[in-house]
């Protein structure tokens, strides 16, 4: 057997969810009085997924800590089944899983799960983004106030969007705490929870309905600054204020970057 034929058998021994190798694998190696060919590979293929279990245990503290040892192993051995590693890095690994717990459990199960899992993964591609050119309040000081109307913005490459149905967040919180499981709820209103990057801190916060709708219309539905305030306009001369209070705190939080026309 040549060696590539050698490394594609073992890869497809590790990879598979039986113990049991190929024979020709099997007959390749030569095991010892202590241990015995099949004995060791028995070895690498136990080691190689609880490697695979404790990243997704890394990944998803929360999950894991809602469903306990037994429940997350099940749940995540079905997931490693339908969704193998594919890259080099185990960085990827629980990407999909939020979406395989959708189709996995009934949906008044899956619901409260797989959000839960979409807040925990969000809080990684934070952590991960590409830095972006974040907008900043001295920038914003030398604006000429021609400008002012027509300024747009987007948000950085590191903000994360998630609306909460279930008492996620809370759950979330108490996993950071190692306070006990507070158990899930259905919420009364749906929240925005923004997730993002500044610098190399990872941070958070839910927003109120009206400031959630501002910030979606400015960085997601393109308005302008004018725009905002014209959909204030119920404020009556606190439209600008308020308008401008906000700005205000999204460029503190590090949220945005300017978006030019063209």
């Amino acid at each position: 057997m040549r060696l590539s034929d050698w490394q594609r058998e073992v890869q497809a021994y590790l990879l598979n969810p039986e113990i049991q190798p190929n024979p020709a694998l099997q007959a390749s190696l030569l095991g010892s009085a202590a241990l015995s060919a099949e004995q060791g590979l028995a070895i690498y293929h136990n080691a190689y997924r609880a490697r695979l279990l404790e990243a997704l245990r890394g990944d998803y503290p929360a999950v894991h800590g809602w469903l306990g040892d037994e429940e997350f192993d099940s749940l995540a051995l079905a997931y490693l089944n339908a969704h193998p590693s594919q890259h080099y890095s185990l960085r990827w690994l629980g990407a999909q899983l939020a979406d395989f717990i959708d189709g996995y459990l009934v949906p008044a199960q899956a619901a409260p799960l797989s959000e839960l899992a979409r807040l925990e993964w969000a809080f990684t591609l934070a952590f991960d983004a590409p830095e972006g050119q974040p907008l900043s309040l001295a920038q914003m000081a030398e604006l000429p106030a021609e400008d002012w109307p027509t300024l747009q913005v987007r948000l950085l490459p590191s903000v994360q969007w998630q609306v909460c149905r279930h008492s996620s967040l809370a759950i979330w919180q108490a996993c950071k705490a190692q306070d006990a499981f507070p158990g899930s709820q259905v919420l009364a209103d749906s929240e925005v929870c923004l997730i993002w990057r500044q610098q190399l801190v990872t941070r958070y916060r839910s927003l109120a309905a009206d400031e959630a709708a501002a910030l979606q219309g400015m960085s997601q539905q393109g308005w302008s600054f004018a725009e905002l305030c014209g959909e204030l306009a119920y404020l009556g001369e606190q439209a600008p204020v308020q308008a401008v209070s906000w700005l205000r705190q999204w460029l503190s939080d590090g949220l945005l970057q300017r978006f030019y026309t063209t």
